[in-house]
């Protein structure tokens, strides 16, 4: 199913819902059913569309009312006027089925292509305005800023052939089988009645669908190709459908000519989705052979599969957005998301997240650029930055397609801002980053950590005495031990202070300082221990590294560094040598 449109824009694609349906205009990329589903529920003019596709619509919804439909062919550009500014829609060829086109659109929201359906090829995408196209190792002069993407196979690292490829297959494999007294095709879906007509062209001969069993398919190829179709069931070519349980279906008639001792007939399917979901059990032999995908197949069933594809696969989804280098990529399919292409994890992600990033357009949110750090302008840009970091707190509409955005966005950043220049790669983590990308709520875990250790300290102090003895000792005991606890949680206090603006290098010198001073104001062991004990805890949640930083290593496919033991040792021992000898904790 596809997914809703943002909110920040005018126009609905392939969705028909109460919540599309509150939008200005609508455009229908093609007419598989997926992408019509609940039209006739929540139709609304204008709906933007070829007329091949609407004439296809209309026979599956013969209810809907033809003049809803404003007609865009291929190559034809319309500028639509809309209350939030005009904005121009081209339609070009998806190279999916009859009458699939994408969507280009361009105004105030941004240049978005939405691919509905498609298999990019490349002469498909050099018929793209050339602003659009980049050149080898140069991005394109207009960055597209959002492409709306088929991923249908973006999981699949399987090659597939080209479509011409594949026909040949299918082809090859009806020569290689000349005794077959019957040829099965199942090619009942929109978009294979090319593979129809190829065979219909090679053979001489016409194919028979039964315009009862297959109504609709008989339908369909009356309109767009009638001149295959014959209604003789003697024909050596028929259609077969292919849903469902067409496993069973092929072992039937197999089985049927095995008892009556006639030639086994020969069943051809041609899709890719037995090769992506690898829907039976194959031999290390068959299993090779779907791996190269560029011959036919025999499964257990006695059914014969060509890889012929109608989606883009996975190696030309990445090949594509290379040569579109778009800023934003969206997957139309929610099953398969477009942040595990590698294209989306190295180029898309939230840069600086200005008040002006076409992002806040796209969500329909308003922010004003303001120079004045603590202006309202500003505090309000932080929480929305917030809010993309934090899903949860976004309304309740948002869309899947903004939630993706937001996943692509957190996803890239590694919930870290992003540097302003390129990091030089250094020897530790920290300093490879710096210290502030490290995110506000291990800081406050630091601070957290940090009172209650002091805490613990303080409530150590109160319990153990100074003095055993009886009398005036006793007393002054009590006047040392109050004395010196206020000077202790003095320093504490201080301490606690210069964890939230140093950094992890300064505070351990304060440290060893504070400890220092406090032996200098003779504290006892026990709360030199104390001492000892936070600073130590502190040192030790300096040098653990964060989730959000353990997470950007791994988007960058670098293992977390570990700092070299003899390095560490060394840097220790010249830390020692300047400092003071009673800083030497020795008891």
């Amino acid at each position: 199913m596809p997914i809703e449109m943002p909110r920040g824009l005018p126009f609905s694609v392939d969705t028909w819902s109460s919540s599309s349906k509150r939008k200005r205009h609508h455009f229908l990329t093609h007419a598989h059913k997926d992408h019509c589903s609940g039209i006739a529920a929540h139709c609304c003019f204008p709906i933007y569309s070829t007329l091949l596709t609407k004439s296809l619509l209309l026979l599956y919804y013969p209810q809907l009312d033809e003049s809803l439909f404003v007609g865009i062919e291929v190559g034809e550009s319309i500028v639509l006027n809309d209350p939030d500014g005009s904005f121009t829609v081209t339609a070009f060829d998806a190279n999916h089925c009859p009458g699939a086109v994408m969507f280009l659109f361009e105004g105030k929201f941004g240049n978005i292509l939405h691919t509905g359906d498609c298999r990019l090829t490349l002469e498909c995408l050099q018929k793209l305005p050339q602003k659009y196209l980049g050149r080898k190792g140069r991005n394109p002069k207009c960055r597209l800023d959002y492409v709306f993407l088929d991923c249908t196979f973006g999981e699949v690292p399987l090659q597939f052939p080209s479509k011409h490829s594949a026909l040949r297959q299918v082809i090859n494999c009806i020569w290689r089988h000349p005794n077959a007294p019957v040829v099965y095709l199942t090619c009942d879906l929109l978009g294979q009645e090319e593979i129809l007509v190829k065979v219909s062209e090679t053979f001489g001969s016409k194919i028979f669908v039964d315009k009862v069993e297959n109504q609709e398919c008989h339908q369909v190829l009356s309109l767009v190709a009638p001149e295959i179709l014959t209604q003789d069931q003697s024909s050596r070519f028929q259609l077969l459908d292919g849903f469902p349980k067409l496993c069973k279906r092929a072992q039937q008639i197999i089985s049927e000519a095995q008892a009556e001792k006639r030639p086994e007939p020969l069943i051809v399917r041609p899709s890719a989705q037995w090769y992506a979901c690898q829907e039976t059990d194959l031999t290390v032999a068959e299993r090779r052979k779907t791996e190269r995908s560029d011959e036919a197949v025999k499964d257990q069933f006695g059914v014969w599969h060509v890889c012929y594809s109608m989606h883009s696969s996975r190696q030309e989804l990445e090949w594509a957005l290379e040569l579109l280098a778009p800023r934003w990529v969206i997957s139309t399919t929610p099953s398969c998301r477009a942040m595990e292409l590698e294209y989306v994890k190295k180029h898309c992600f939230v840069s600086q997240m200005e008040p002006d990033d076409a992002l806040w357009k796209l969500l329909d949110i308003s922010v004003d650029r303001s120079s004045n750090p603590n202006s309202a302008e500003e505090c309000q840009l932080r929480e929305l930055r917030s809010s993309v970091e934090d899903r949860h707190s976004l309304p309740q509409d948002v869309g899947d397609s903004e939630l993706e955005l937001l996943d692509i966005a957190n996803k890239g950043r590694g919930q870290l801002p992003p540097p302003v220049d390129k990091i030089p790669v250094t020897l530790f983590g920290r300093a490879r980053l710096g210290f502030d990308f490290f995110s506000l709520s291990e800081e406050k875990a630091v601070v957290s950590m940090t009172k209650d250790l002091i805490d613990l300290a303080t409530n150590e102090i109160e319990q153990k005495p100074a003095y055993s003895s009886k009398g005036d000792s006793e007393v002054h005991g009590e006047n040392i031990i109050d004395n010196q606890k206020e000077v202790h949680c003095k320093k504490l206090s201080e301490i606690n202070e210069e964890v939230d603006r140093k950094d992890s290098v300064e505070n351990n010198e304060e440290d060893r300082c504070m400890i220092f001073e406090a032996k200098s104001n003779g504290l006892t062991d026990a709360k030199l221990g104390a001492c000892r004990t936070i600073s130590e805890s502190r040192s030790e949640t300096s040098r653990v590294y964060s989730d959000s930083l353990r997470k950007l290593y791994r988007s960058m496919n670098v293992p977390v560094p570990e700092p070299v033991s003899s390095l560490v040792e060394l840097m220790q021992a010249y830390k020692r040598a300047k400092t003071h000898p009673s800083l030497c904790f020795s008891s």
